[in-house]
């Protein structure tokens, strides 16, 4: 019984300092590996970033002059979101926000897009989507096949004044944005949720921009 005992107390000790030292080491390898995770996560970000909004346009720390967005309807995010800040001289120059098309061919098209401190589309790039390969997945310039001209940079340097009047949408729906033969409803649900984020971002741009850094963006309810 005794040796029993023995065995059973041993066995527990081993275990329990197996556990602790393959929990050091976890906590180790953790602690030296987030801060490059980190930073690659931080260089994806602000490679997506550039992509829409020319690295040389601005000189602040962009990732950093940033505010939380609680979900928004009209920008299609059912969760939070960052919003960032471009300035230049102390400033404004754009604001980079996420919005989504929730009505994609096959469903959601995640989207990313810098407006200008005087309501121009910057650009718009995508960021997620499942559109069919070769036929709705031209809305991706890294599908598209033209290379020179692809179809998304249409919207570049777009003033919110169209969205406002009804002429931000493809040209079947009596917009001014074409699109491809057979591939309508990828192009028209990128083409409306970038004009509706557009149109968020002007209406908002002067709040937004004096909002704190680091806090959440929040409206006045009518």
């Amino acid at each position: 019984m005794k040796e029993t005992l023995r065995i059973s107390t041993s066995s527990a000790v081993v275990l329990v300092l197996f556990t602790l030292v393959f929990t050091g080491l976890m906590a180790v390898t953790y602690n030296a590996t987030q801060p490059m995770i980190e930073a690659s996560a931080q260089a994806e970000k602000l490679k997506l970033i550039n992509d829409v909004l020319p690295p040389a346009s601005y000189d602040n720390d962009l990732l950093a002059d940033a505010i939380d967005l609680p979900p928004q309807k009209a920008l299609g995010l059912d969760d939070a979101s960052k919003l960032y800040r471009a300035r230049k001289n102390g400033q404004p120059v754009a604001l980079v926000l996420e919005t989504a098309a929730p009505d994609g061919y096959s469903g959601r098209i995640g989207l990313v897009l810098a407006v200008s401190a005087d309501g121009h589309l910057s650009a718009v790039r995508v960021t997620g989507h499942k559109e069919t390969p070769g036929l709705g997945d031209y809305i991706d310039p890294k599908k598209d096949k033209n290379k020179a001209n692809p179809w998304i940079t249409q919207f570049n340097n777009q003033s919110h004044e169209l969205a406002e009047d009804g002429r931000w949408k493809v040209t079947k729906d009596g917009g001014r944005f074409v699109y491809h033969t057979g591939a309508t409803i990828s192009a028209r649900a990128v083409t409306n949720a970038t004009g509706r984020a557009l149109v968020w971002a002007s209406e908002r741009r002067e709040k937004l921009f004096a909002q704190p850094v680091a806090t959440k963006f929040k409206e006045k309810q009518p």
